[in-house]
């Protein structure tokens, strides 16, 4: 029943906007929640760099005084991947395109988060 909740909330957030390509919950250990993601992309190998790249932002936060993480933004030629905490033991994890706009982007994915939070 949770993972249909969550599947849900992940269906509305990349329904909300065109520039939203795949979006993913993860626990924070890496573990697959739900997933809308192009059958192109391992599920498994997402969520294993999900929780990489959470754990060296948690650090380098930490290190650098930045207080505690609340997203990691990446940006490729061909698009971002930003995640952002759901919650203490969940992320949201999307794919946009390069040409997203990435305010509403932002504002999408933080009432995402917490409507999972929420669930969690």
């Amino acid at each position: 029943m949770r993972s249909d909740l969550l599947g849900s909330i992940l269906s509305d957030l990349n329904g909300a906007s065109a520039d939203i390509e795949a979006s993913a919950v993860i626990s924070t250990d890496g573990l697959m929640m739900a997933a809308l993601l192009p059958s192109s992309m391992d599920e498994d190998r997402v969520g294993a760099m999900a929780a990489a790249m959470l754990s060296l932002g948690d650090r380098t936060a930490q290190e650098l005084a930045r207080g505690n993480l609340e997203q990691v933004l990446i940006k490729g030629e061909k698009g971002y991947v930003l995640m952002t905490y759901a919650g203490d033991d969940a992320v949201l994890s999307v794919m946009a395109k390069s040409t997203a706009r990435l305010g509403l982007i932002f504002l999408d994915v933080k009432r995402a988060a917490e409507s999972i939070a929420k669930v969690l």
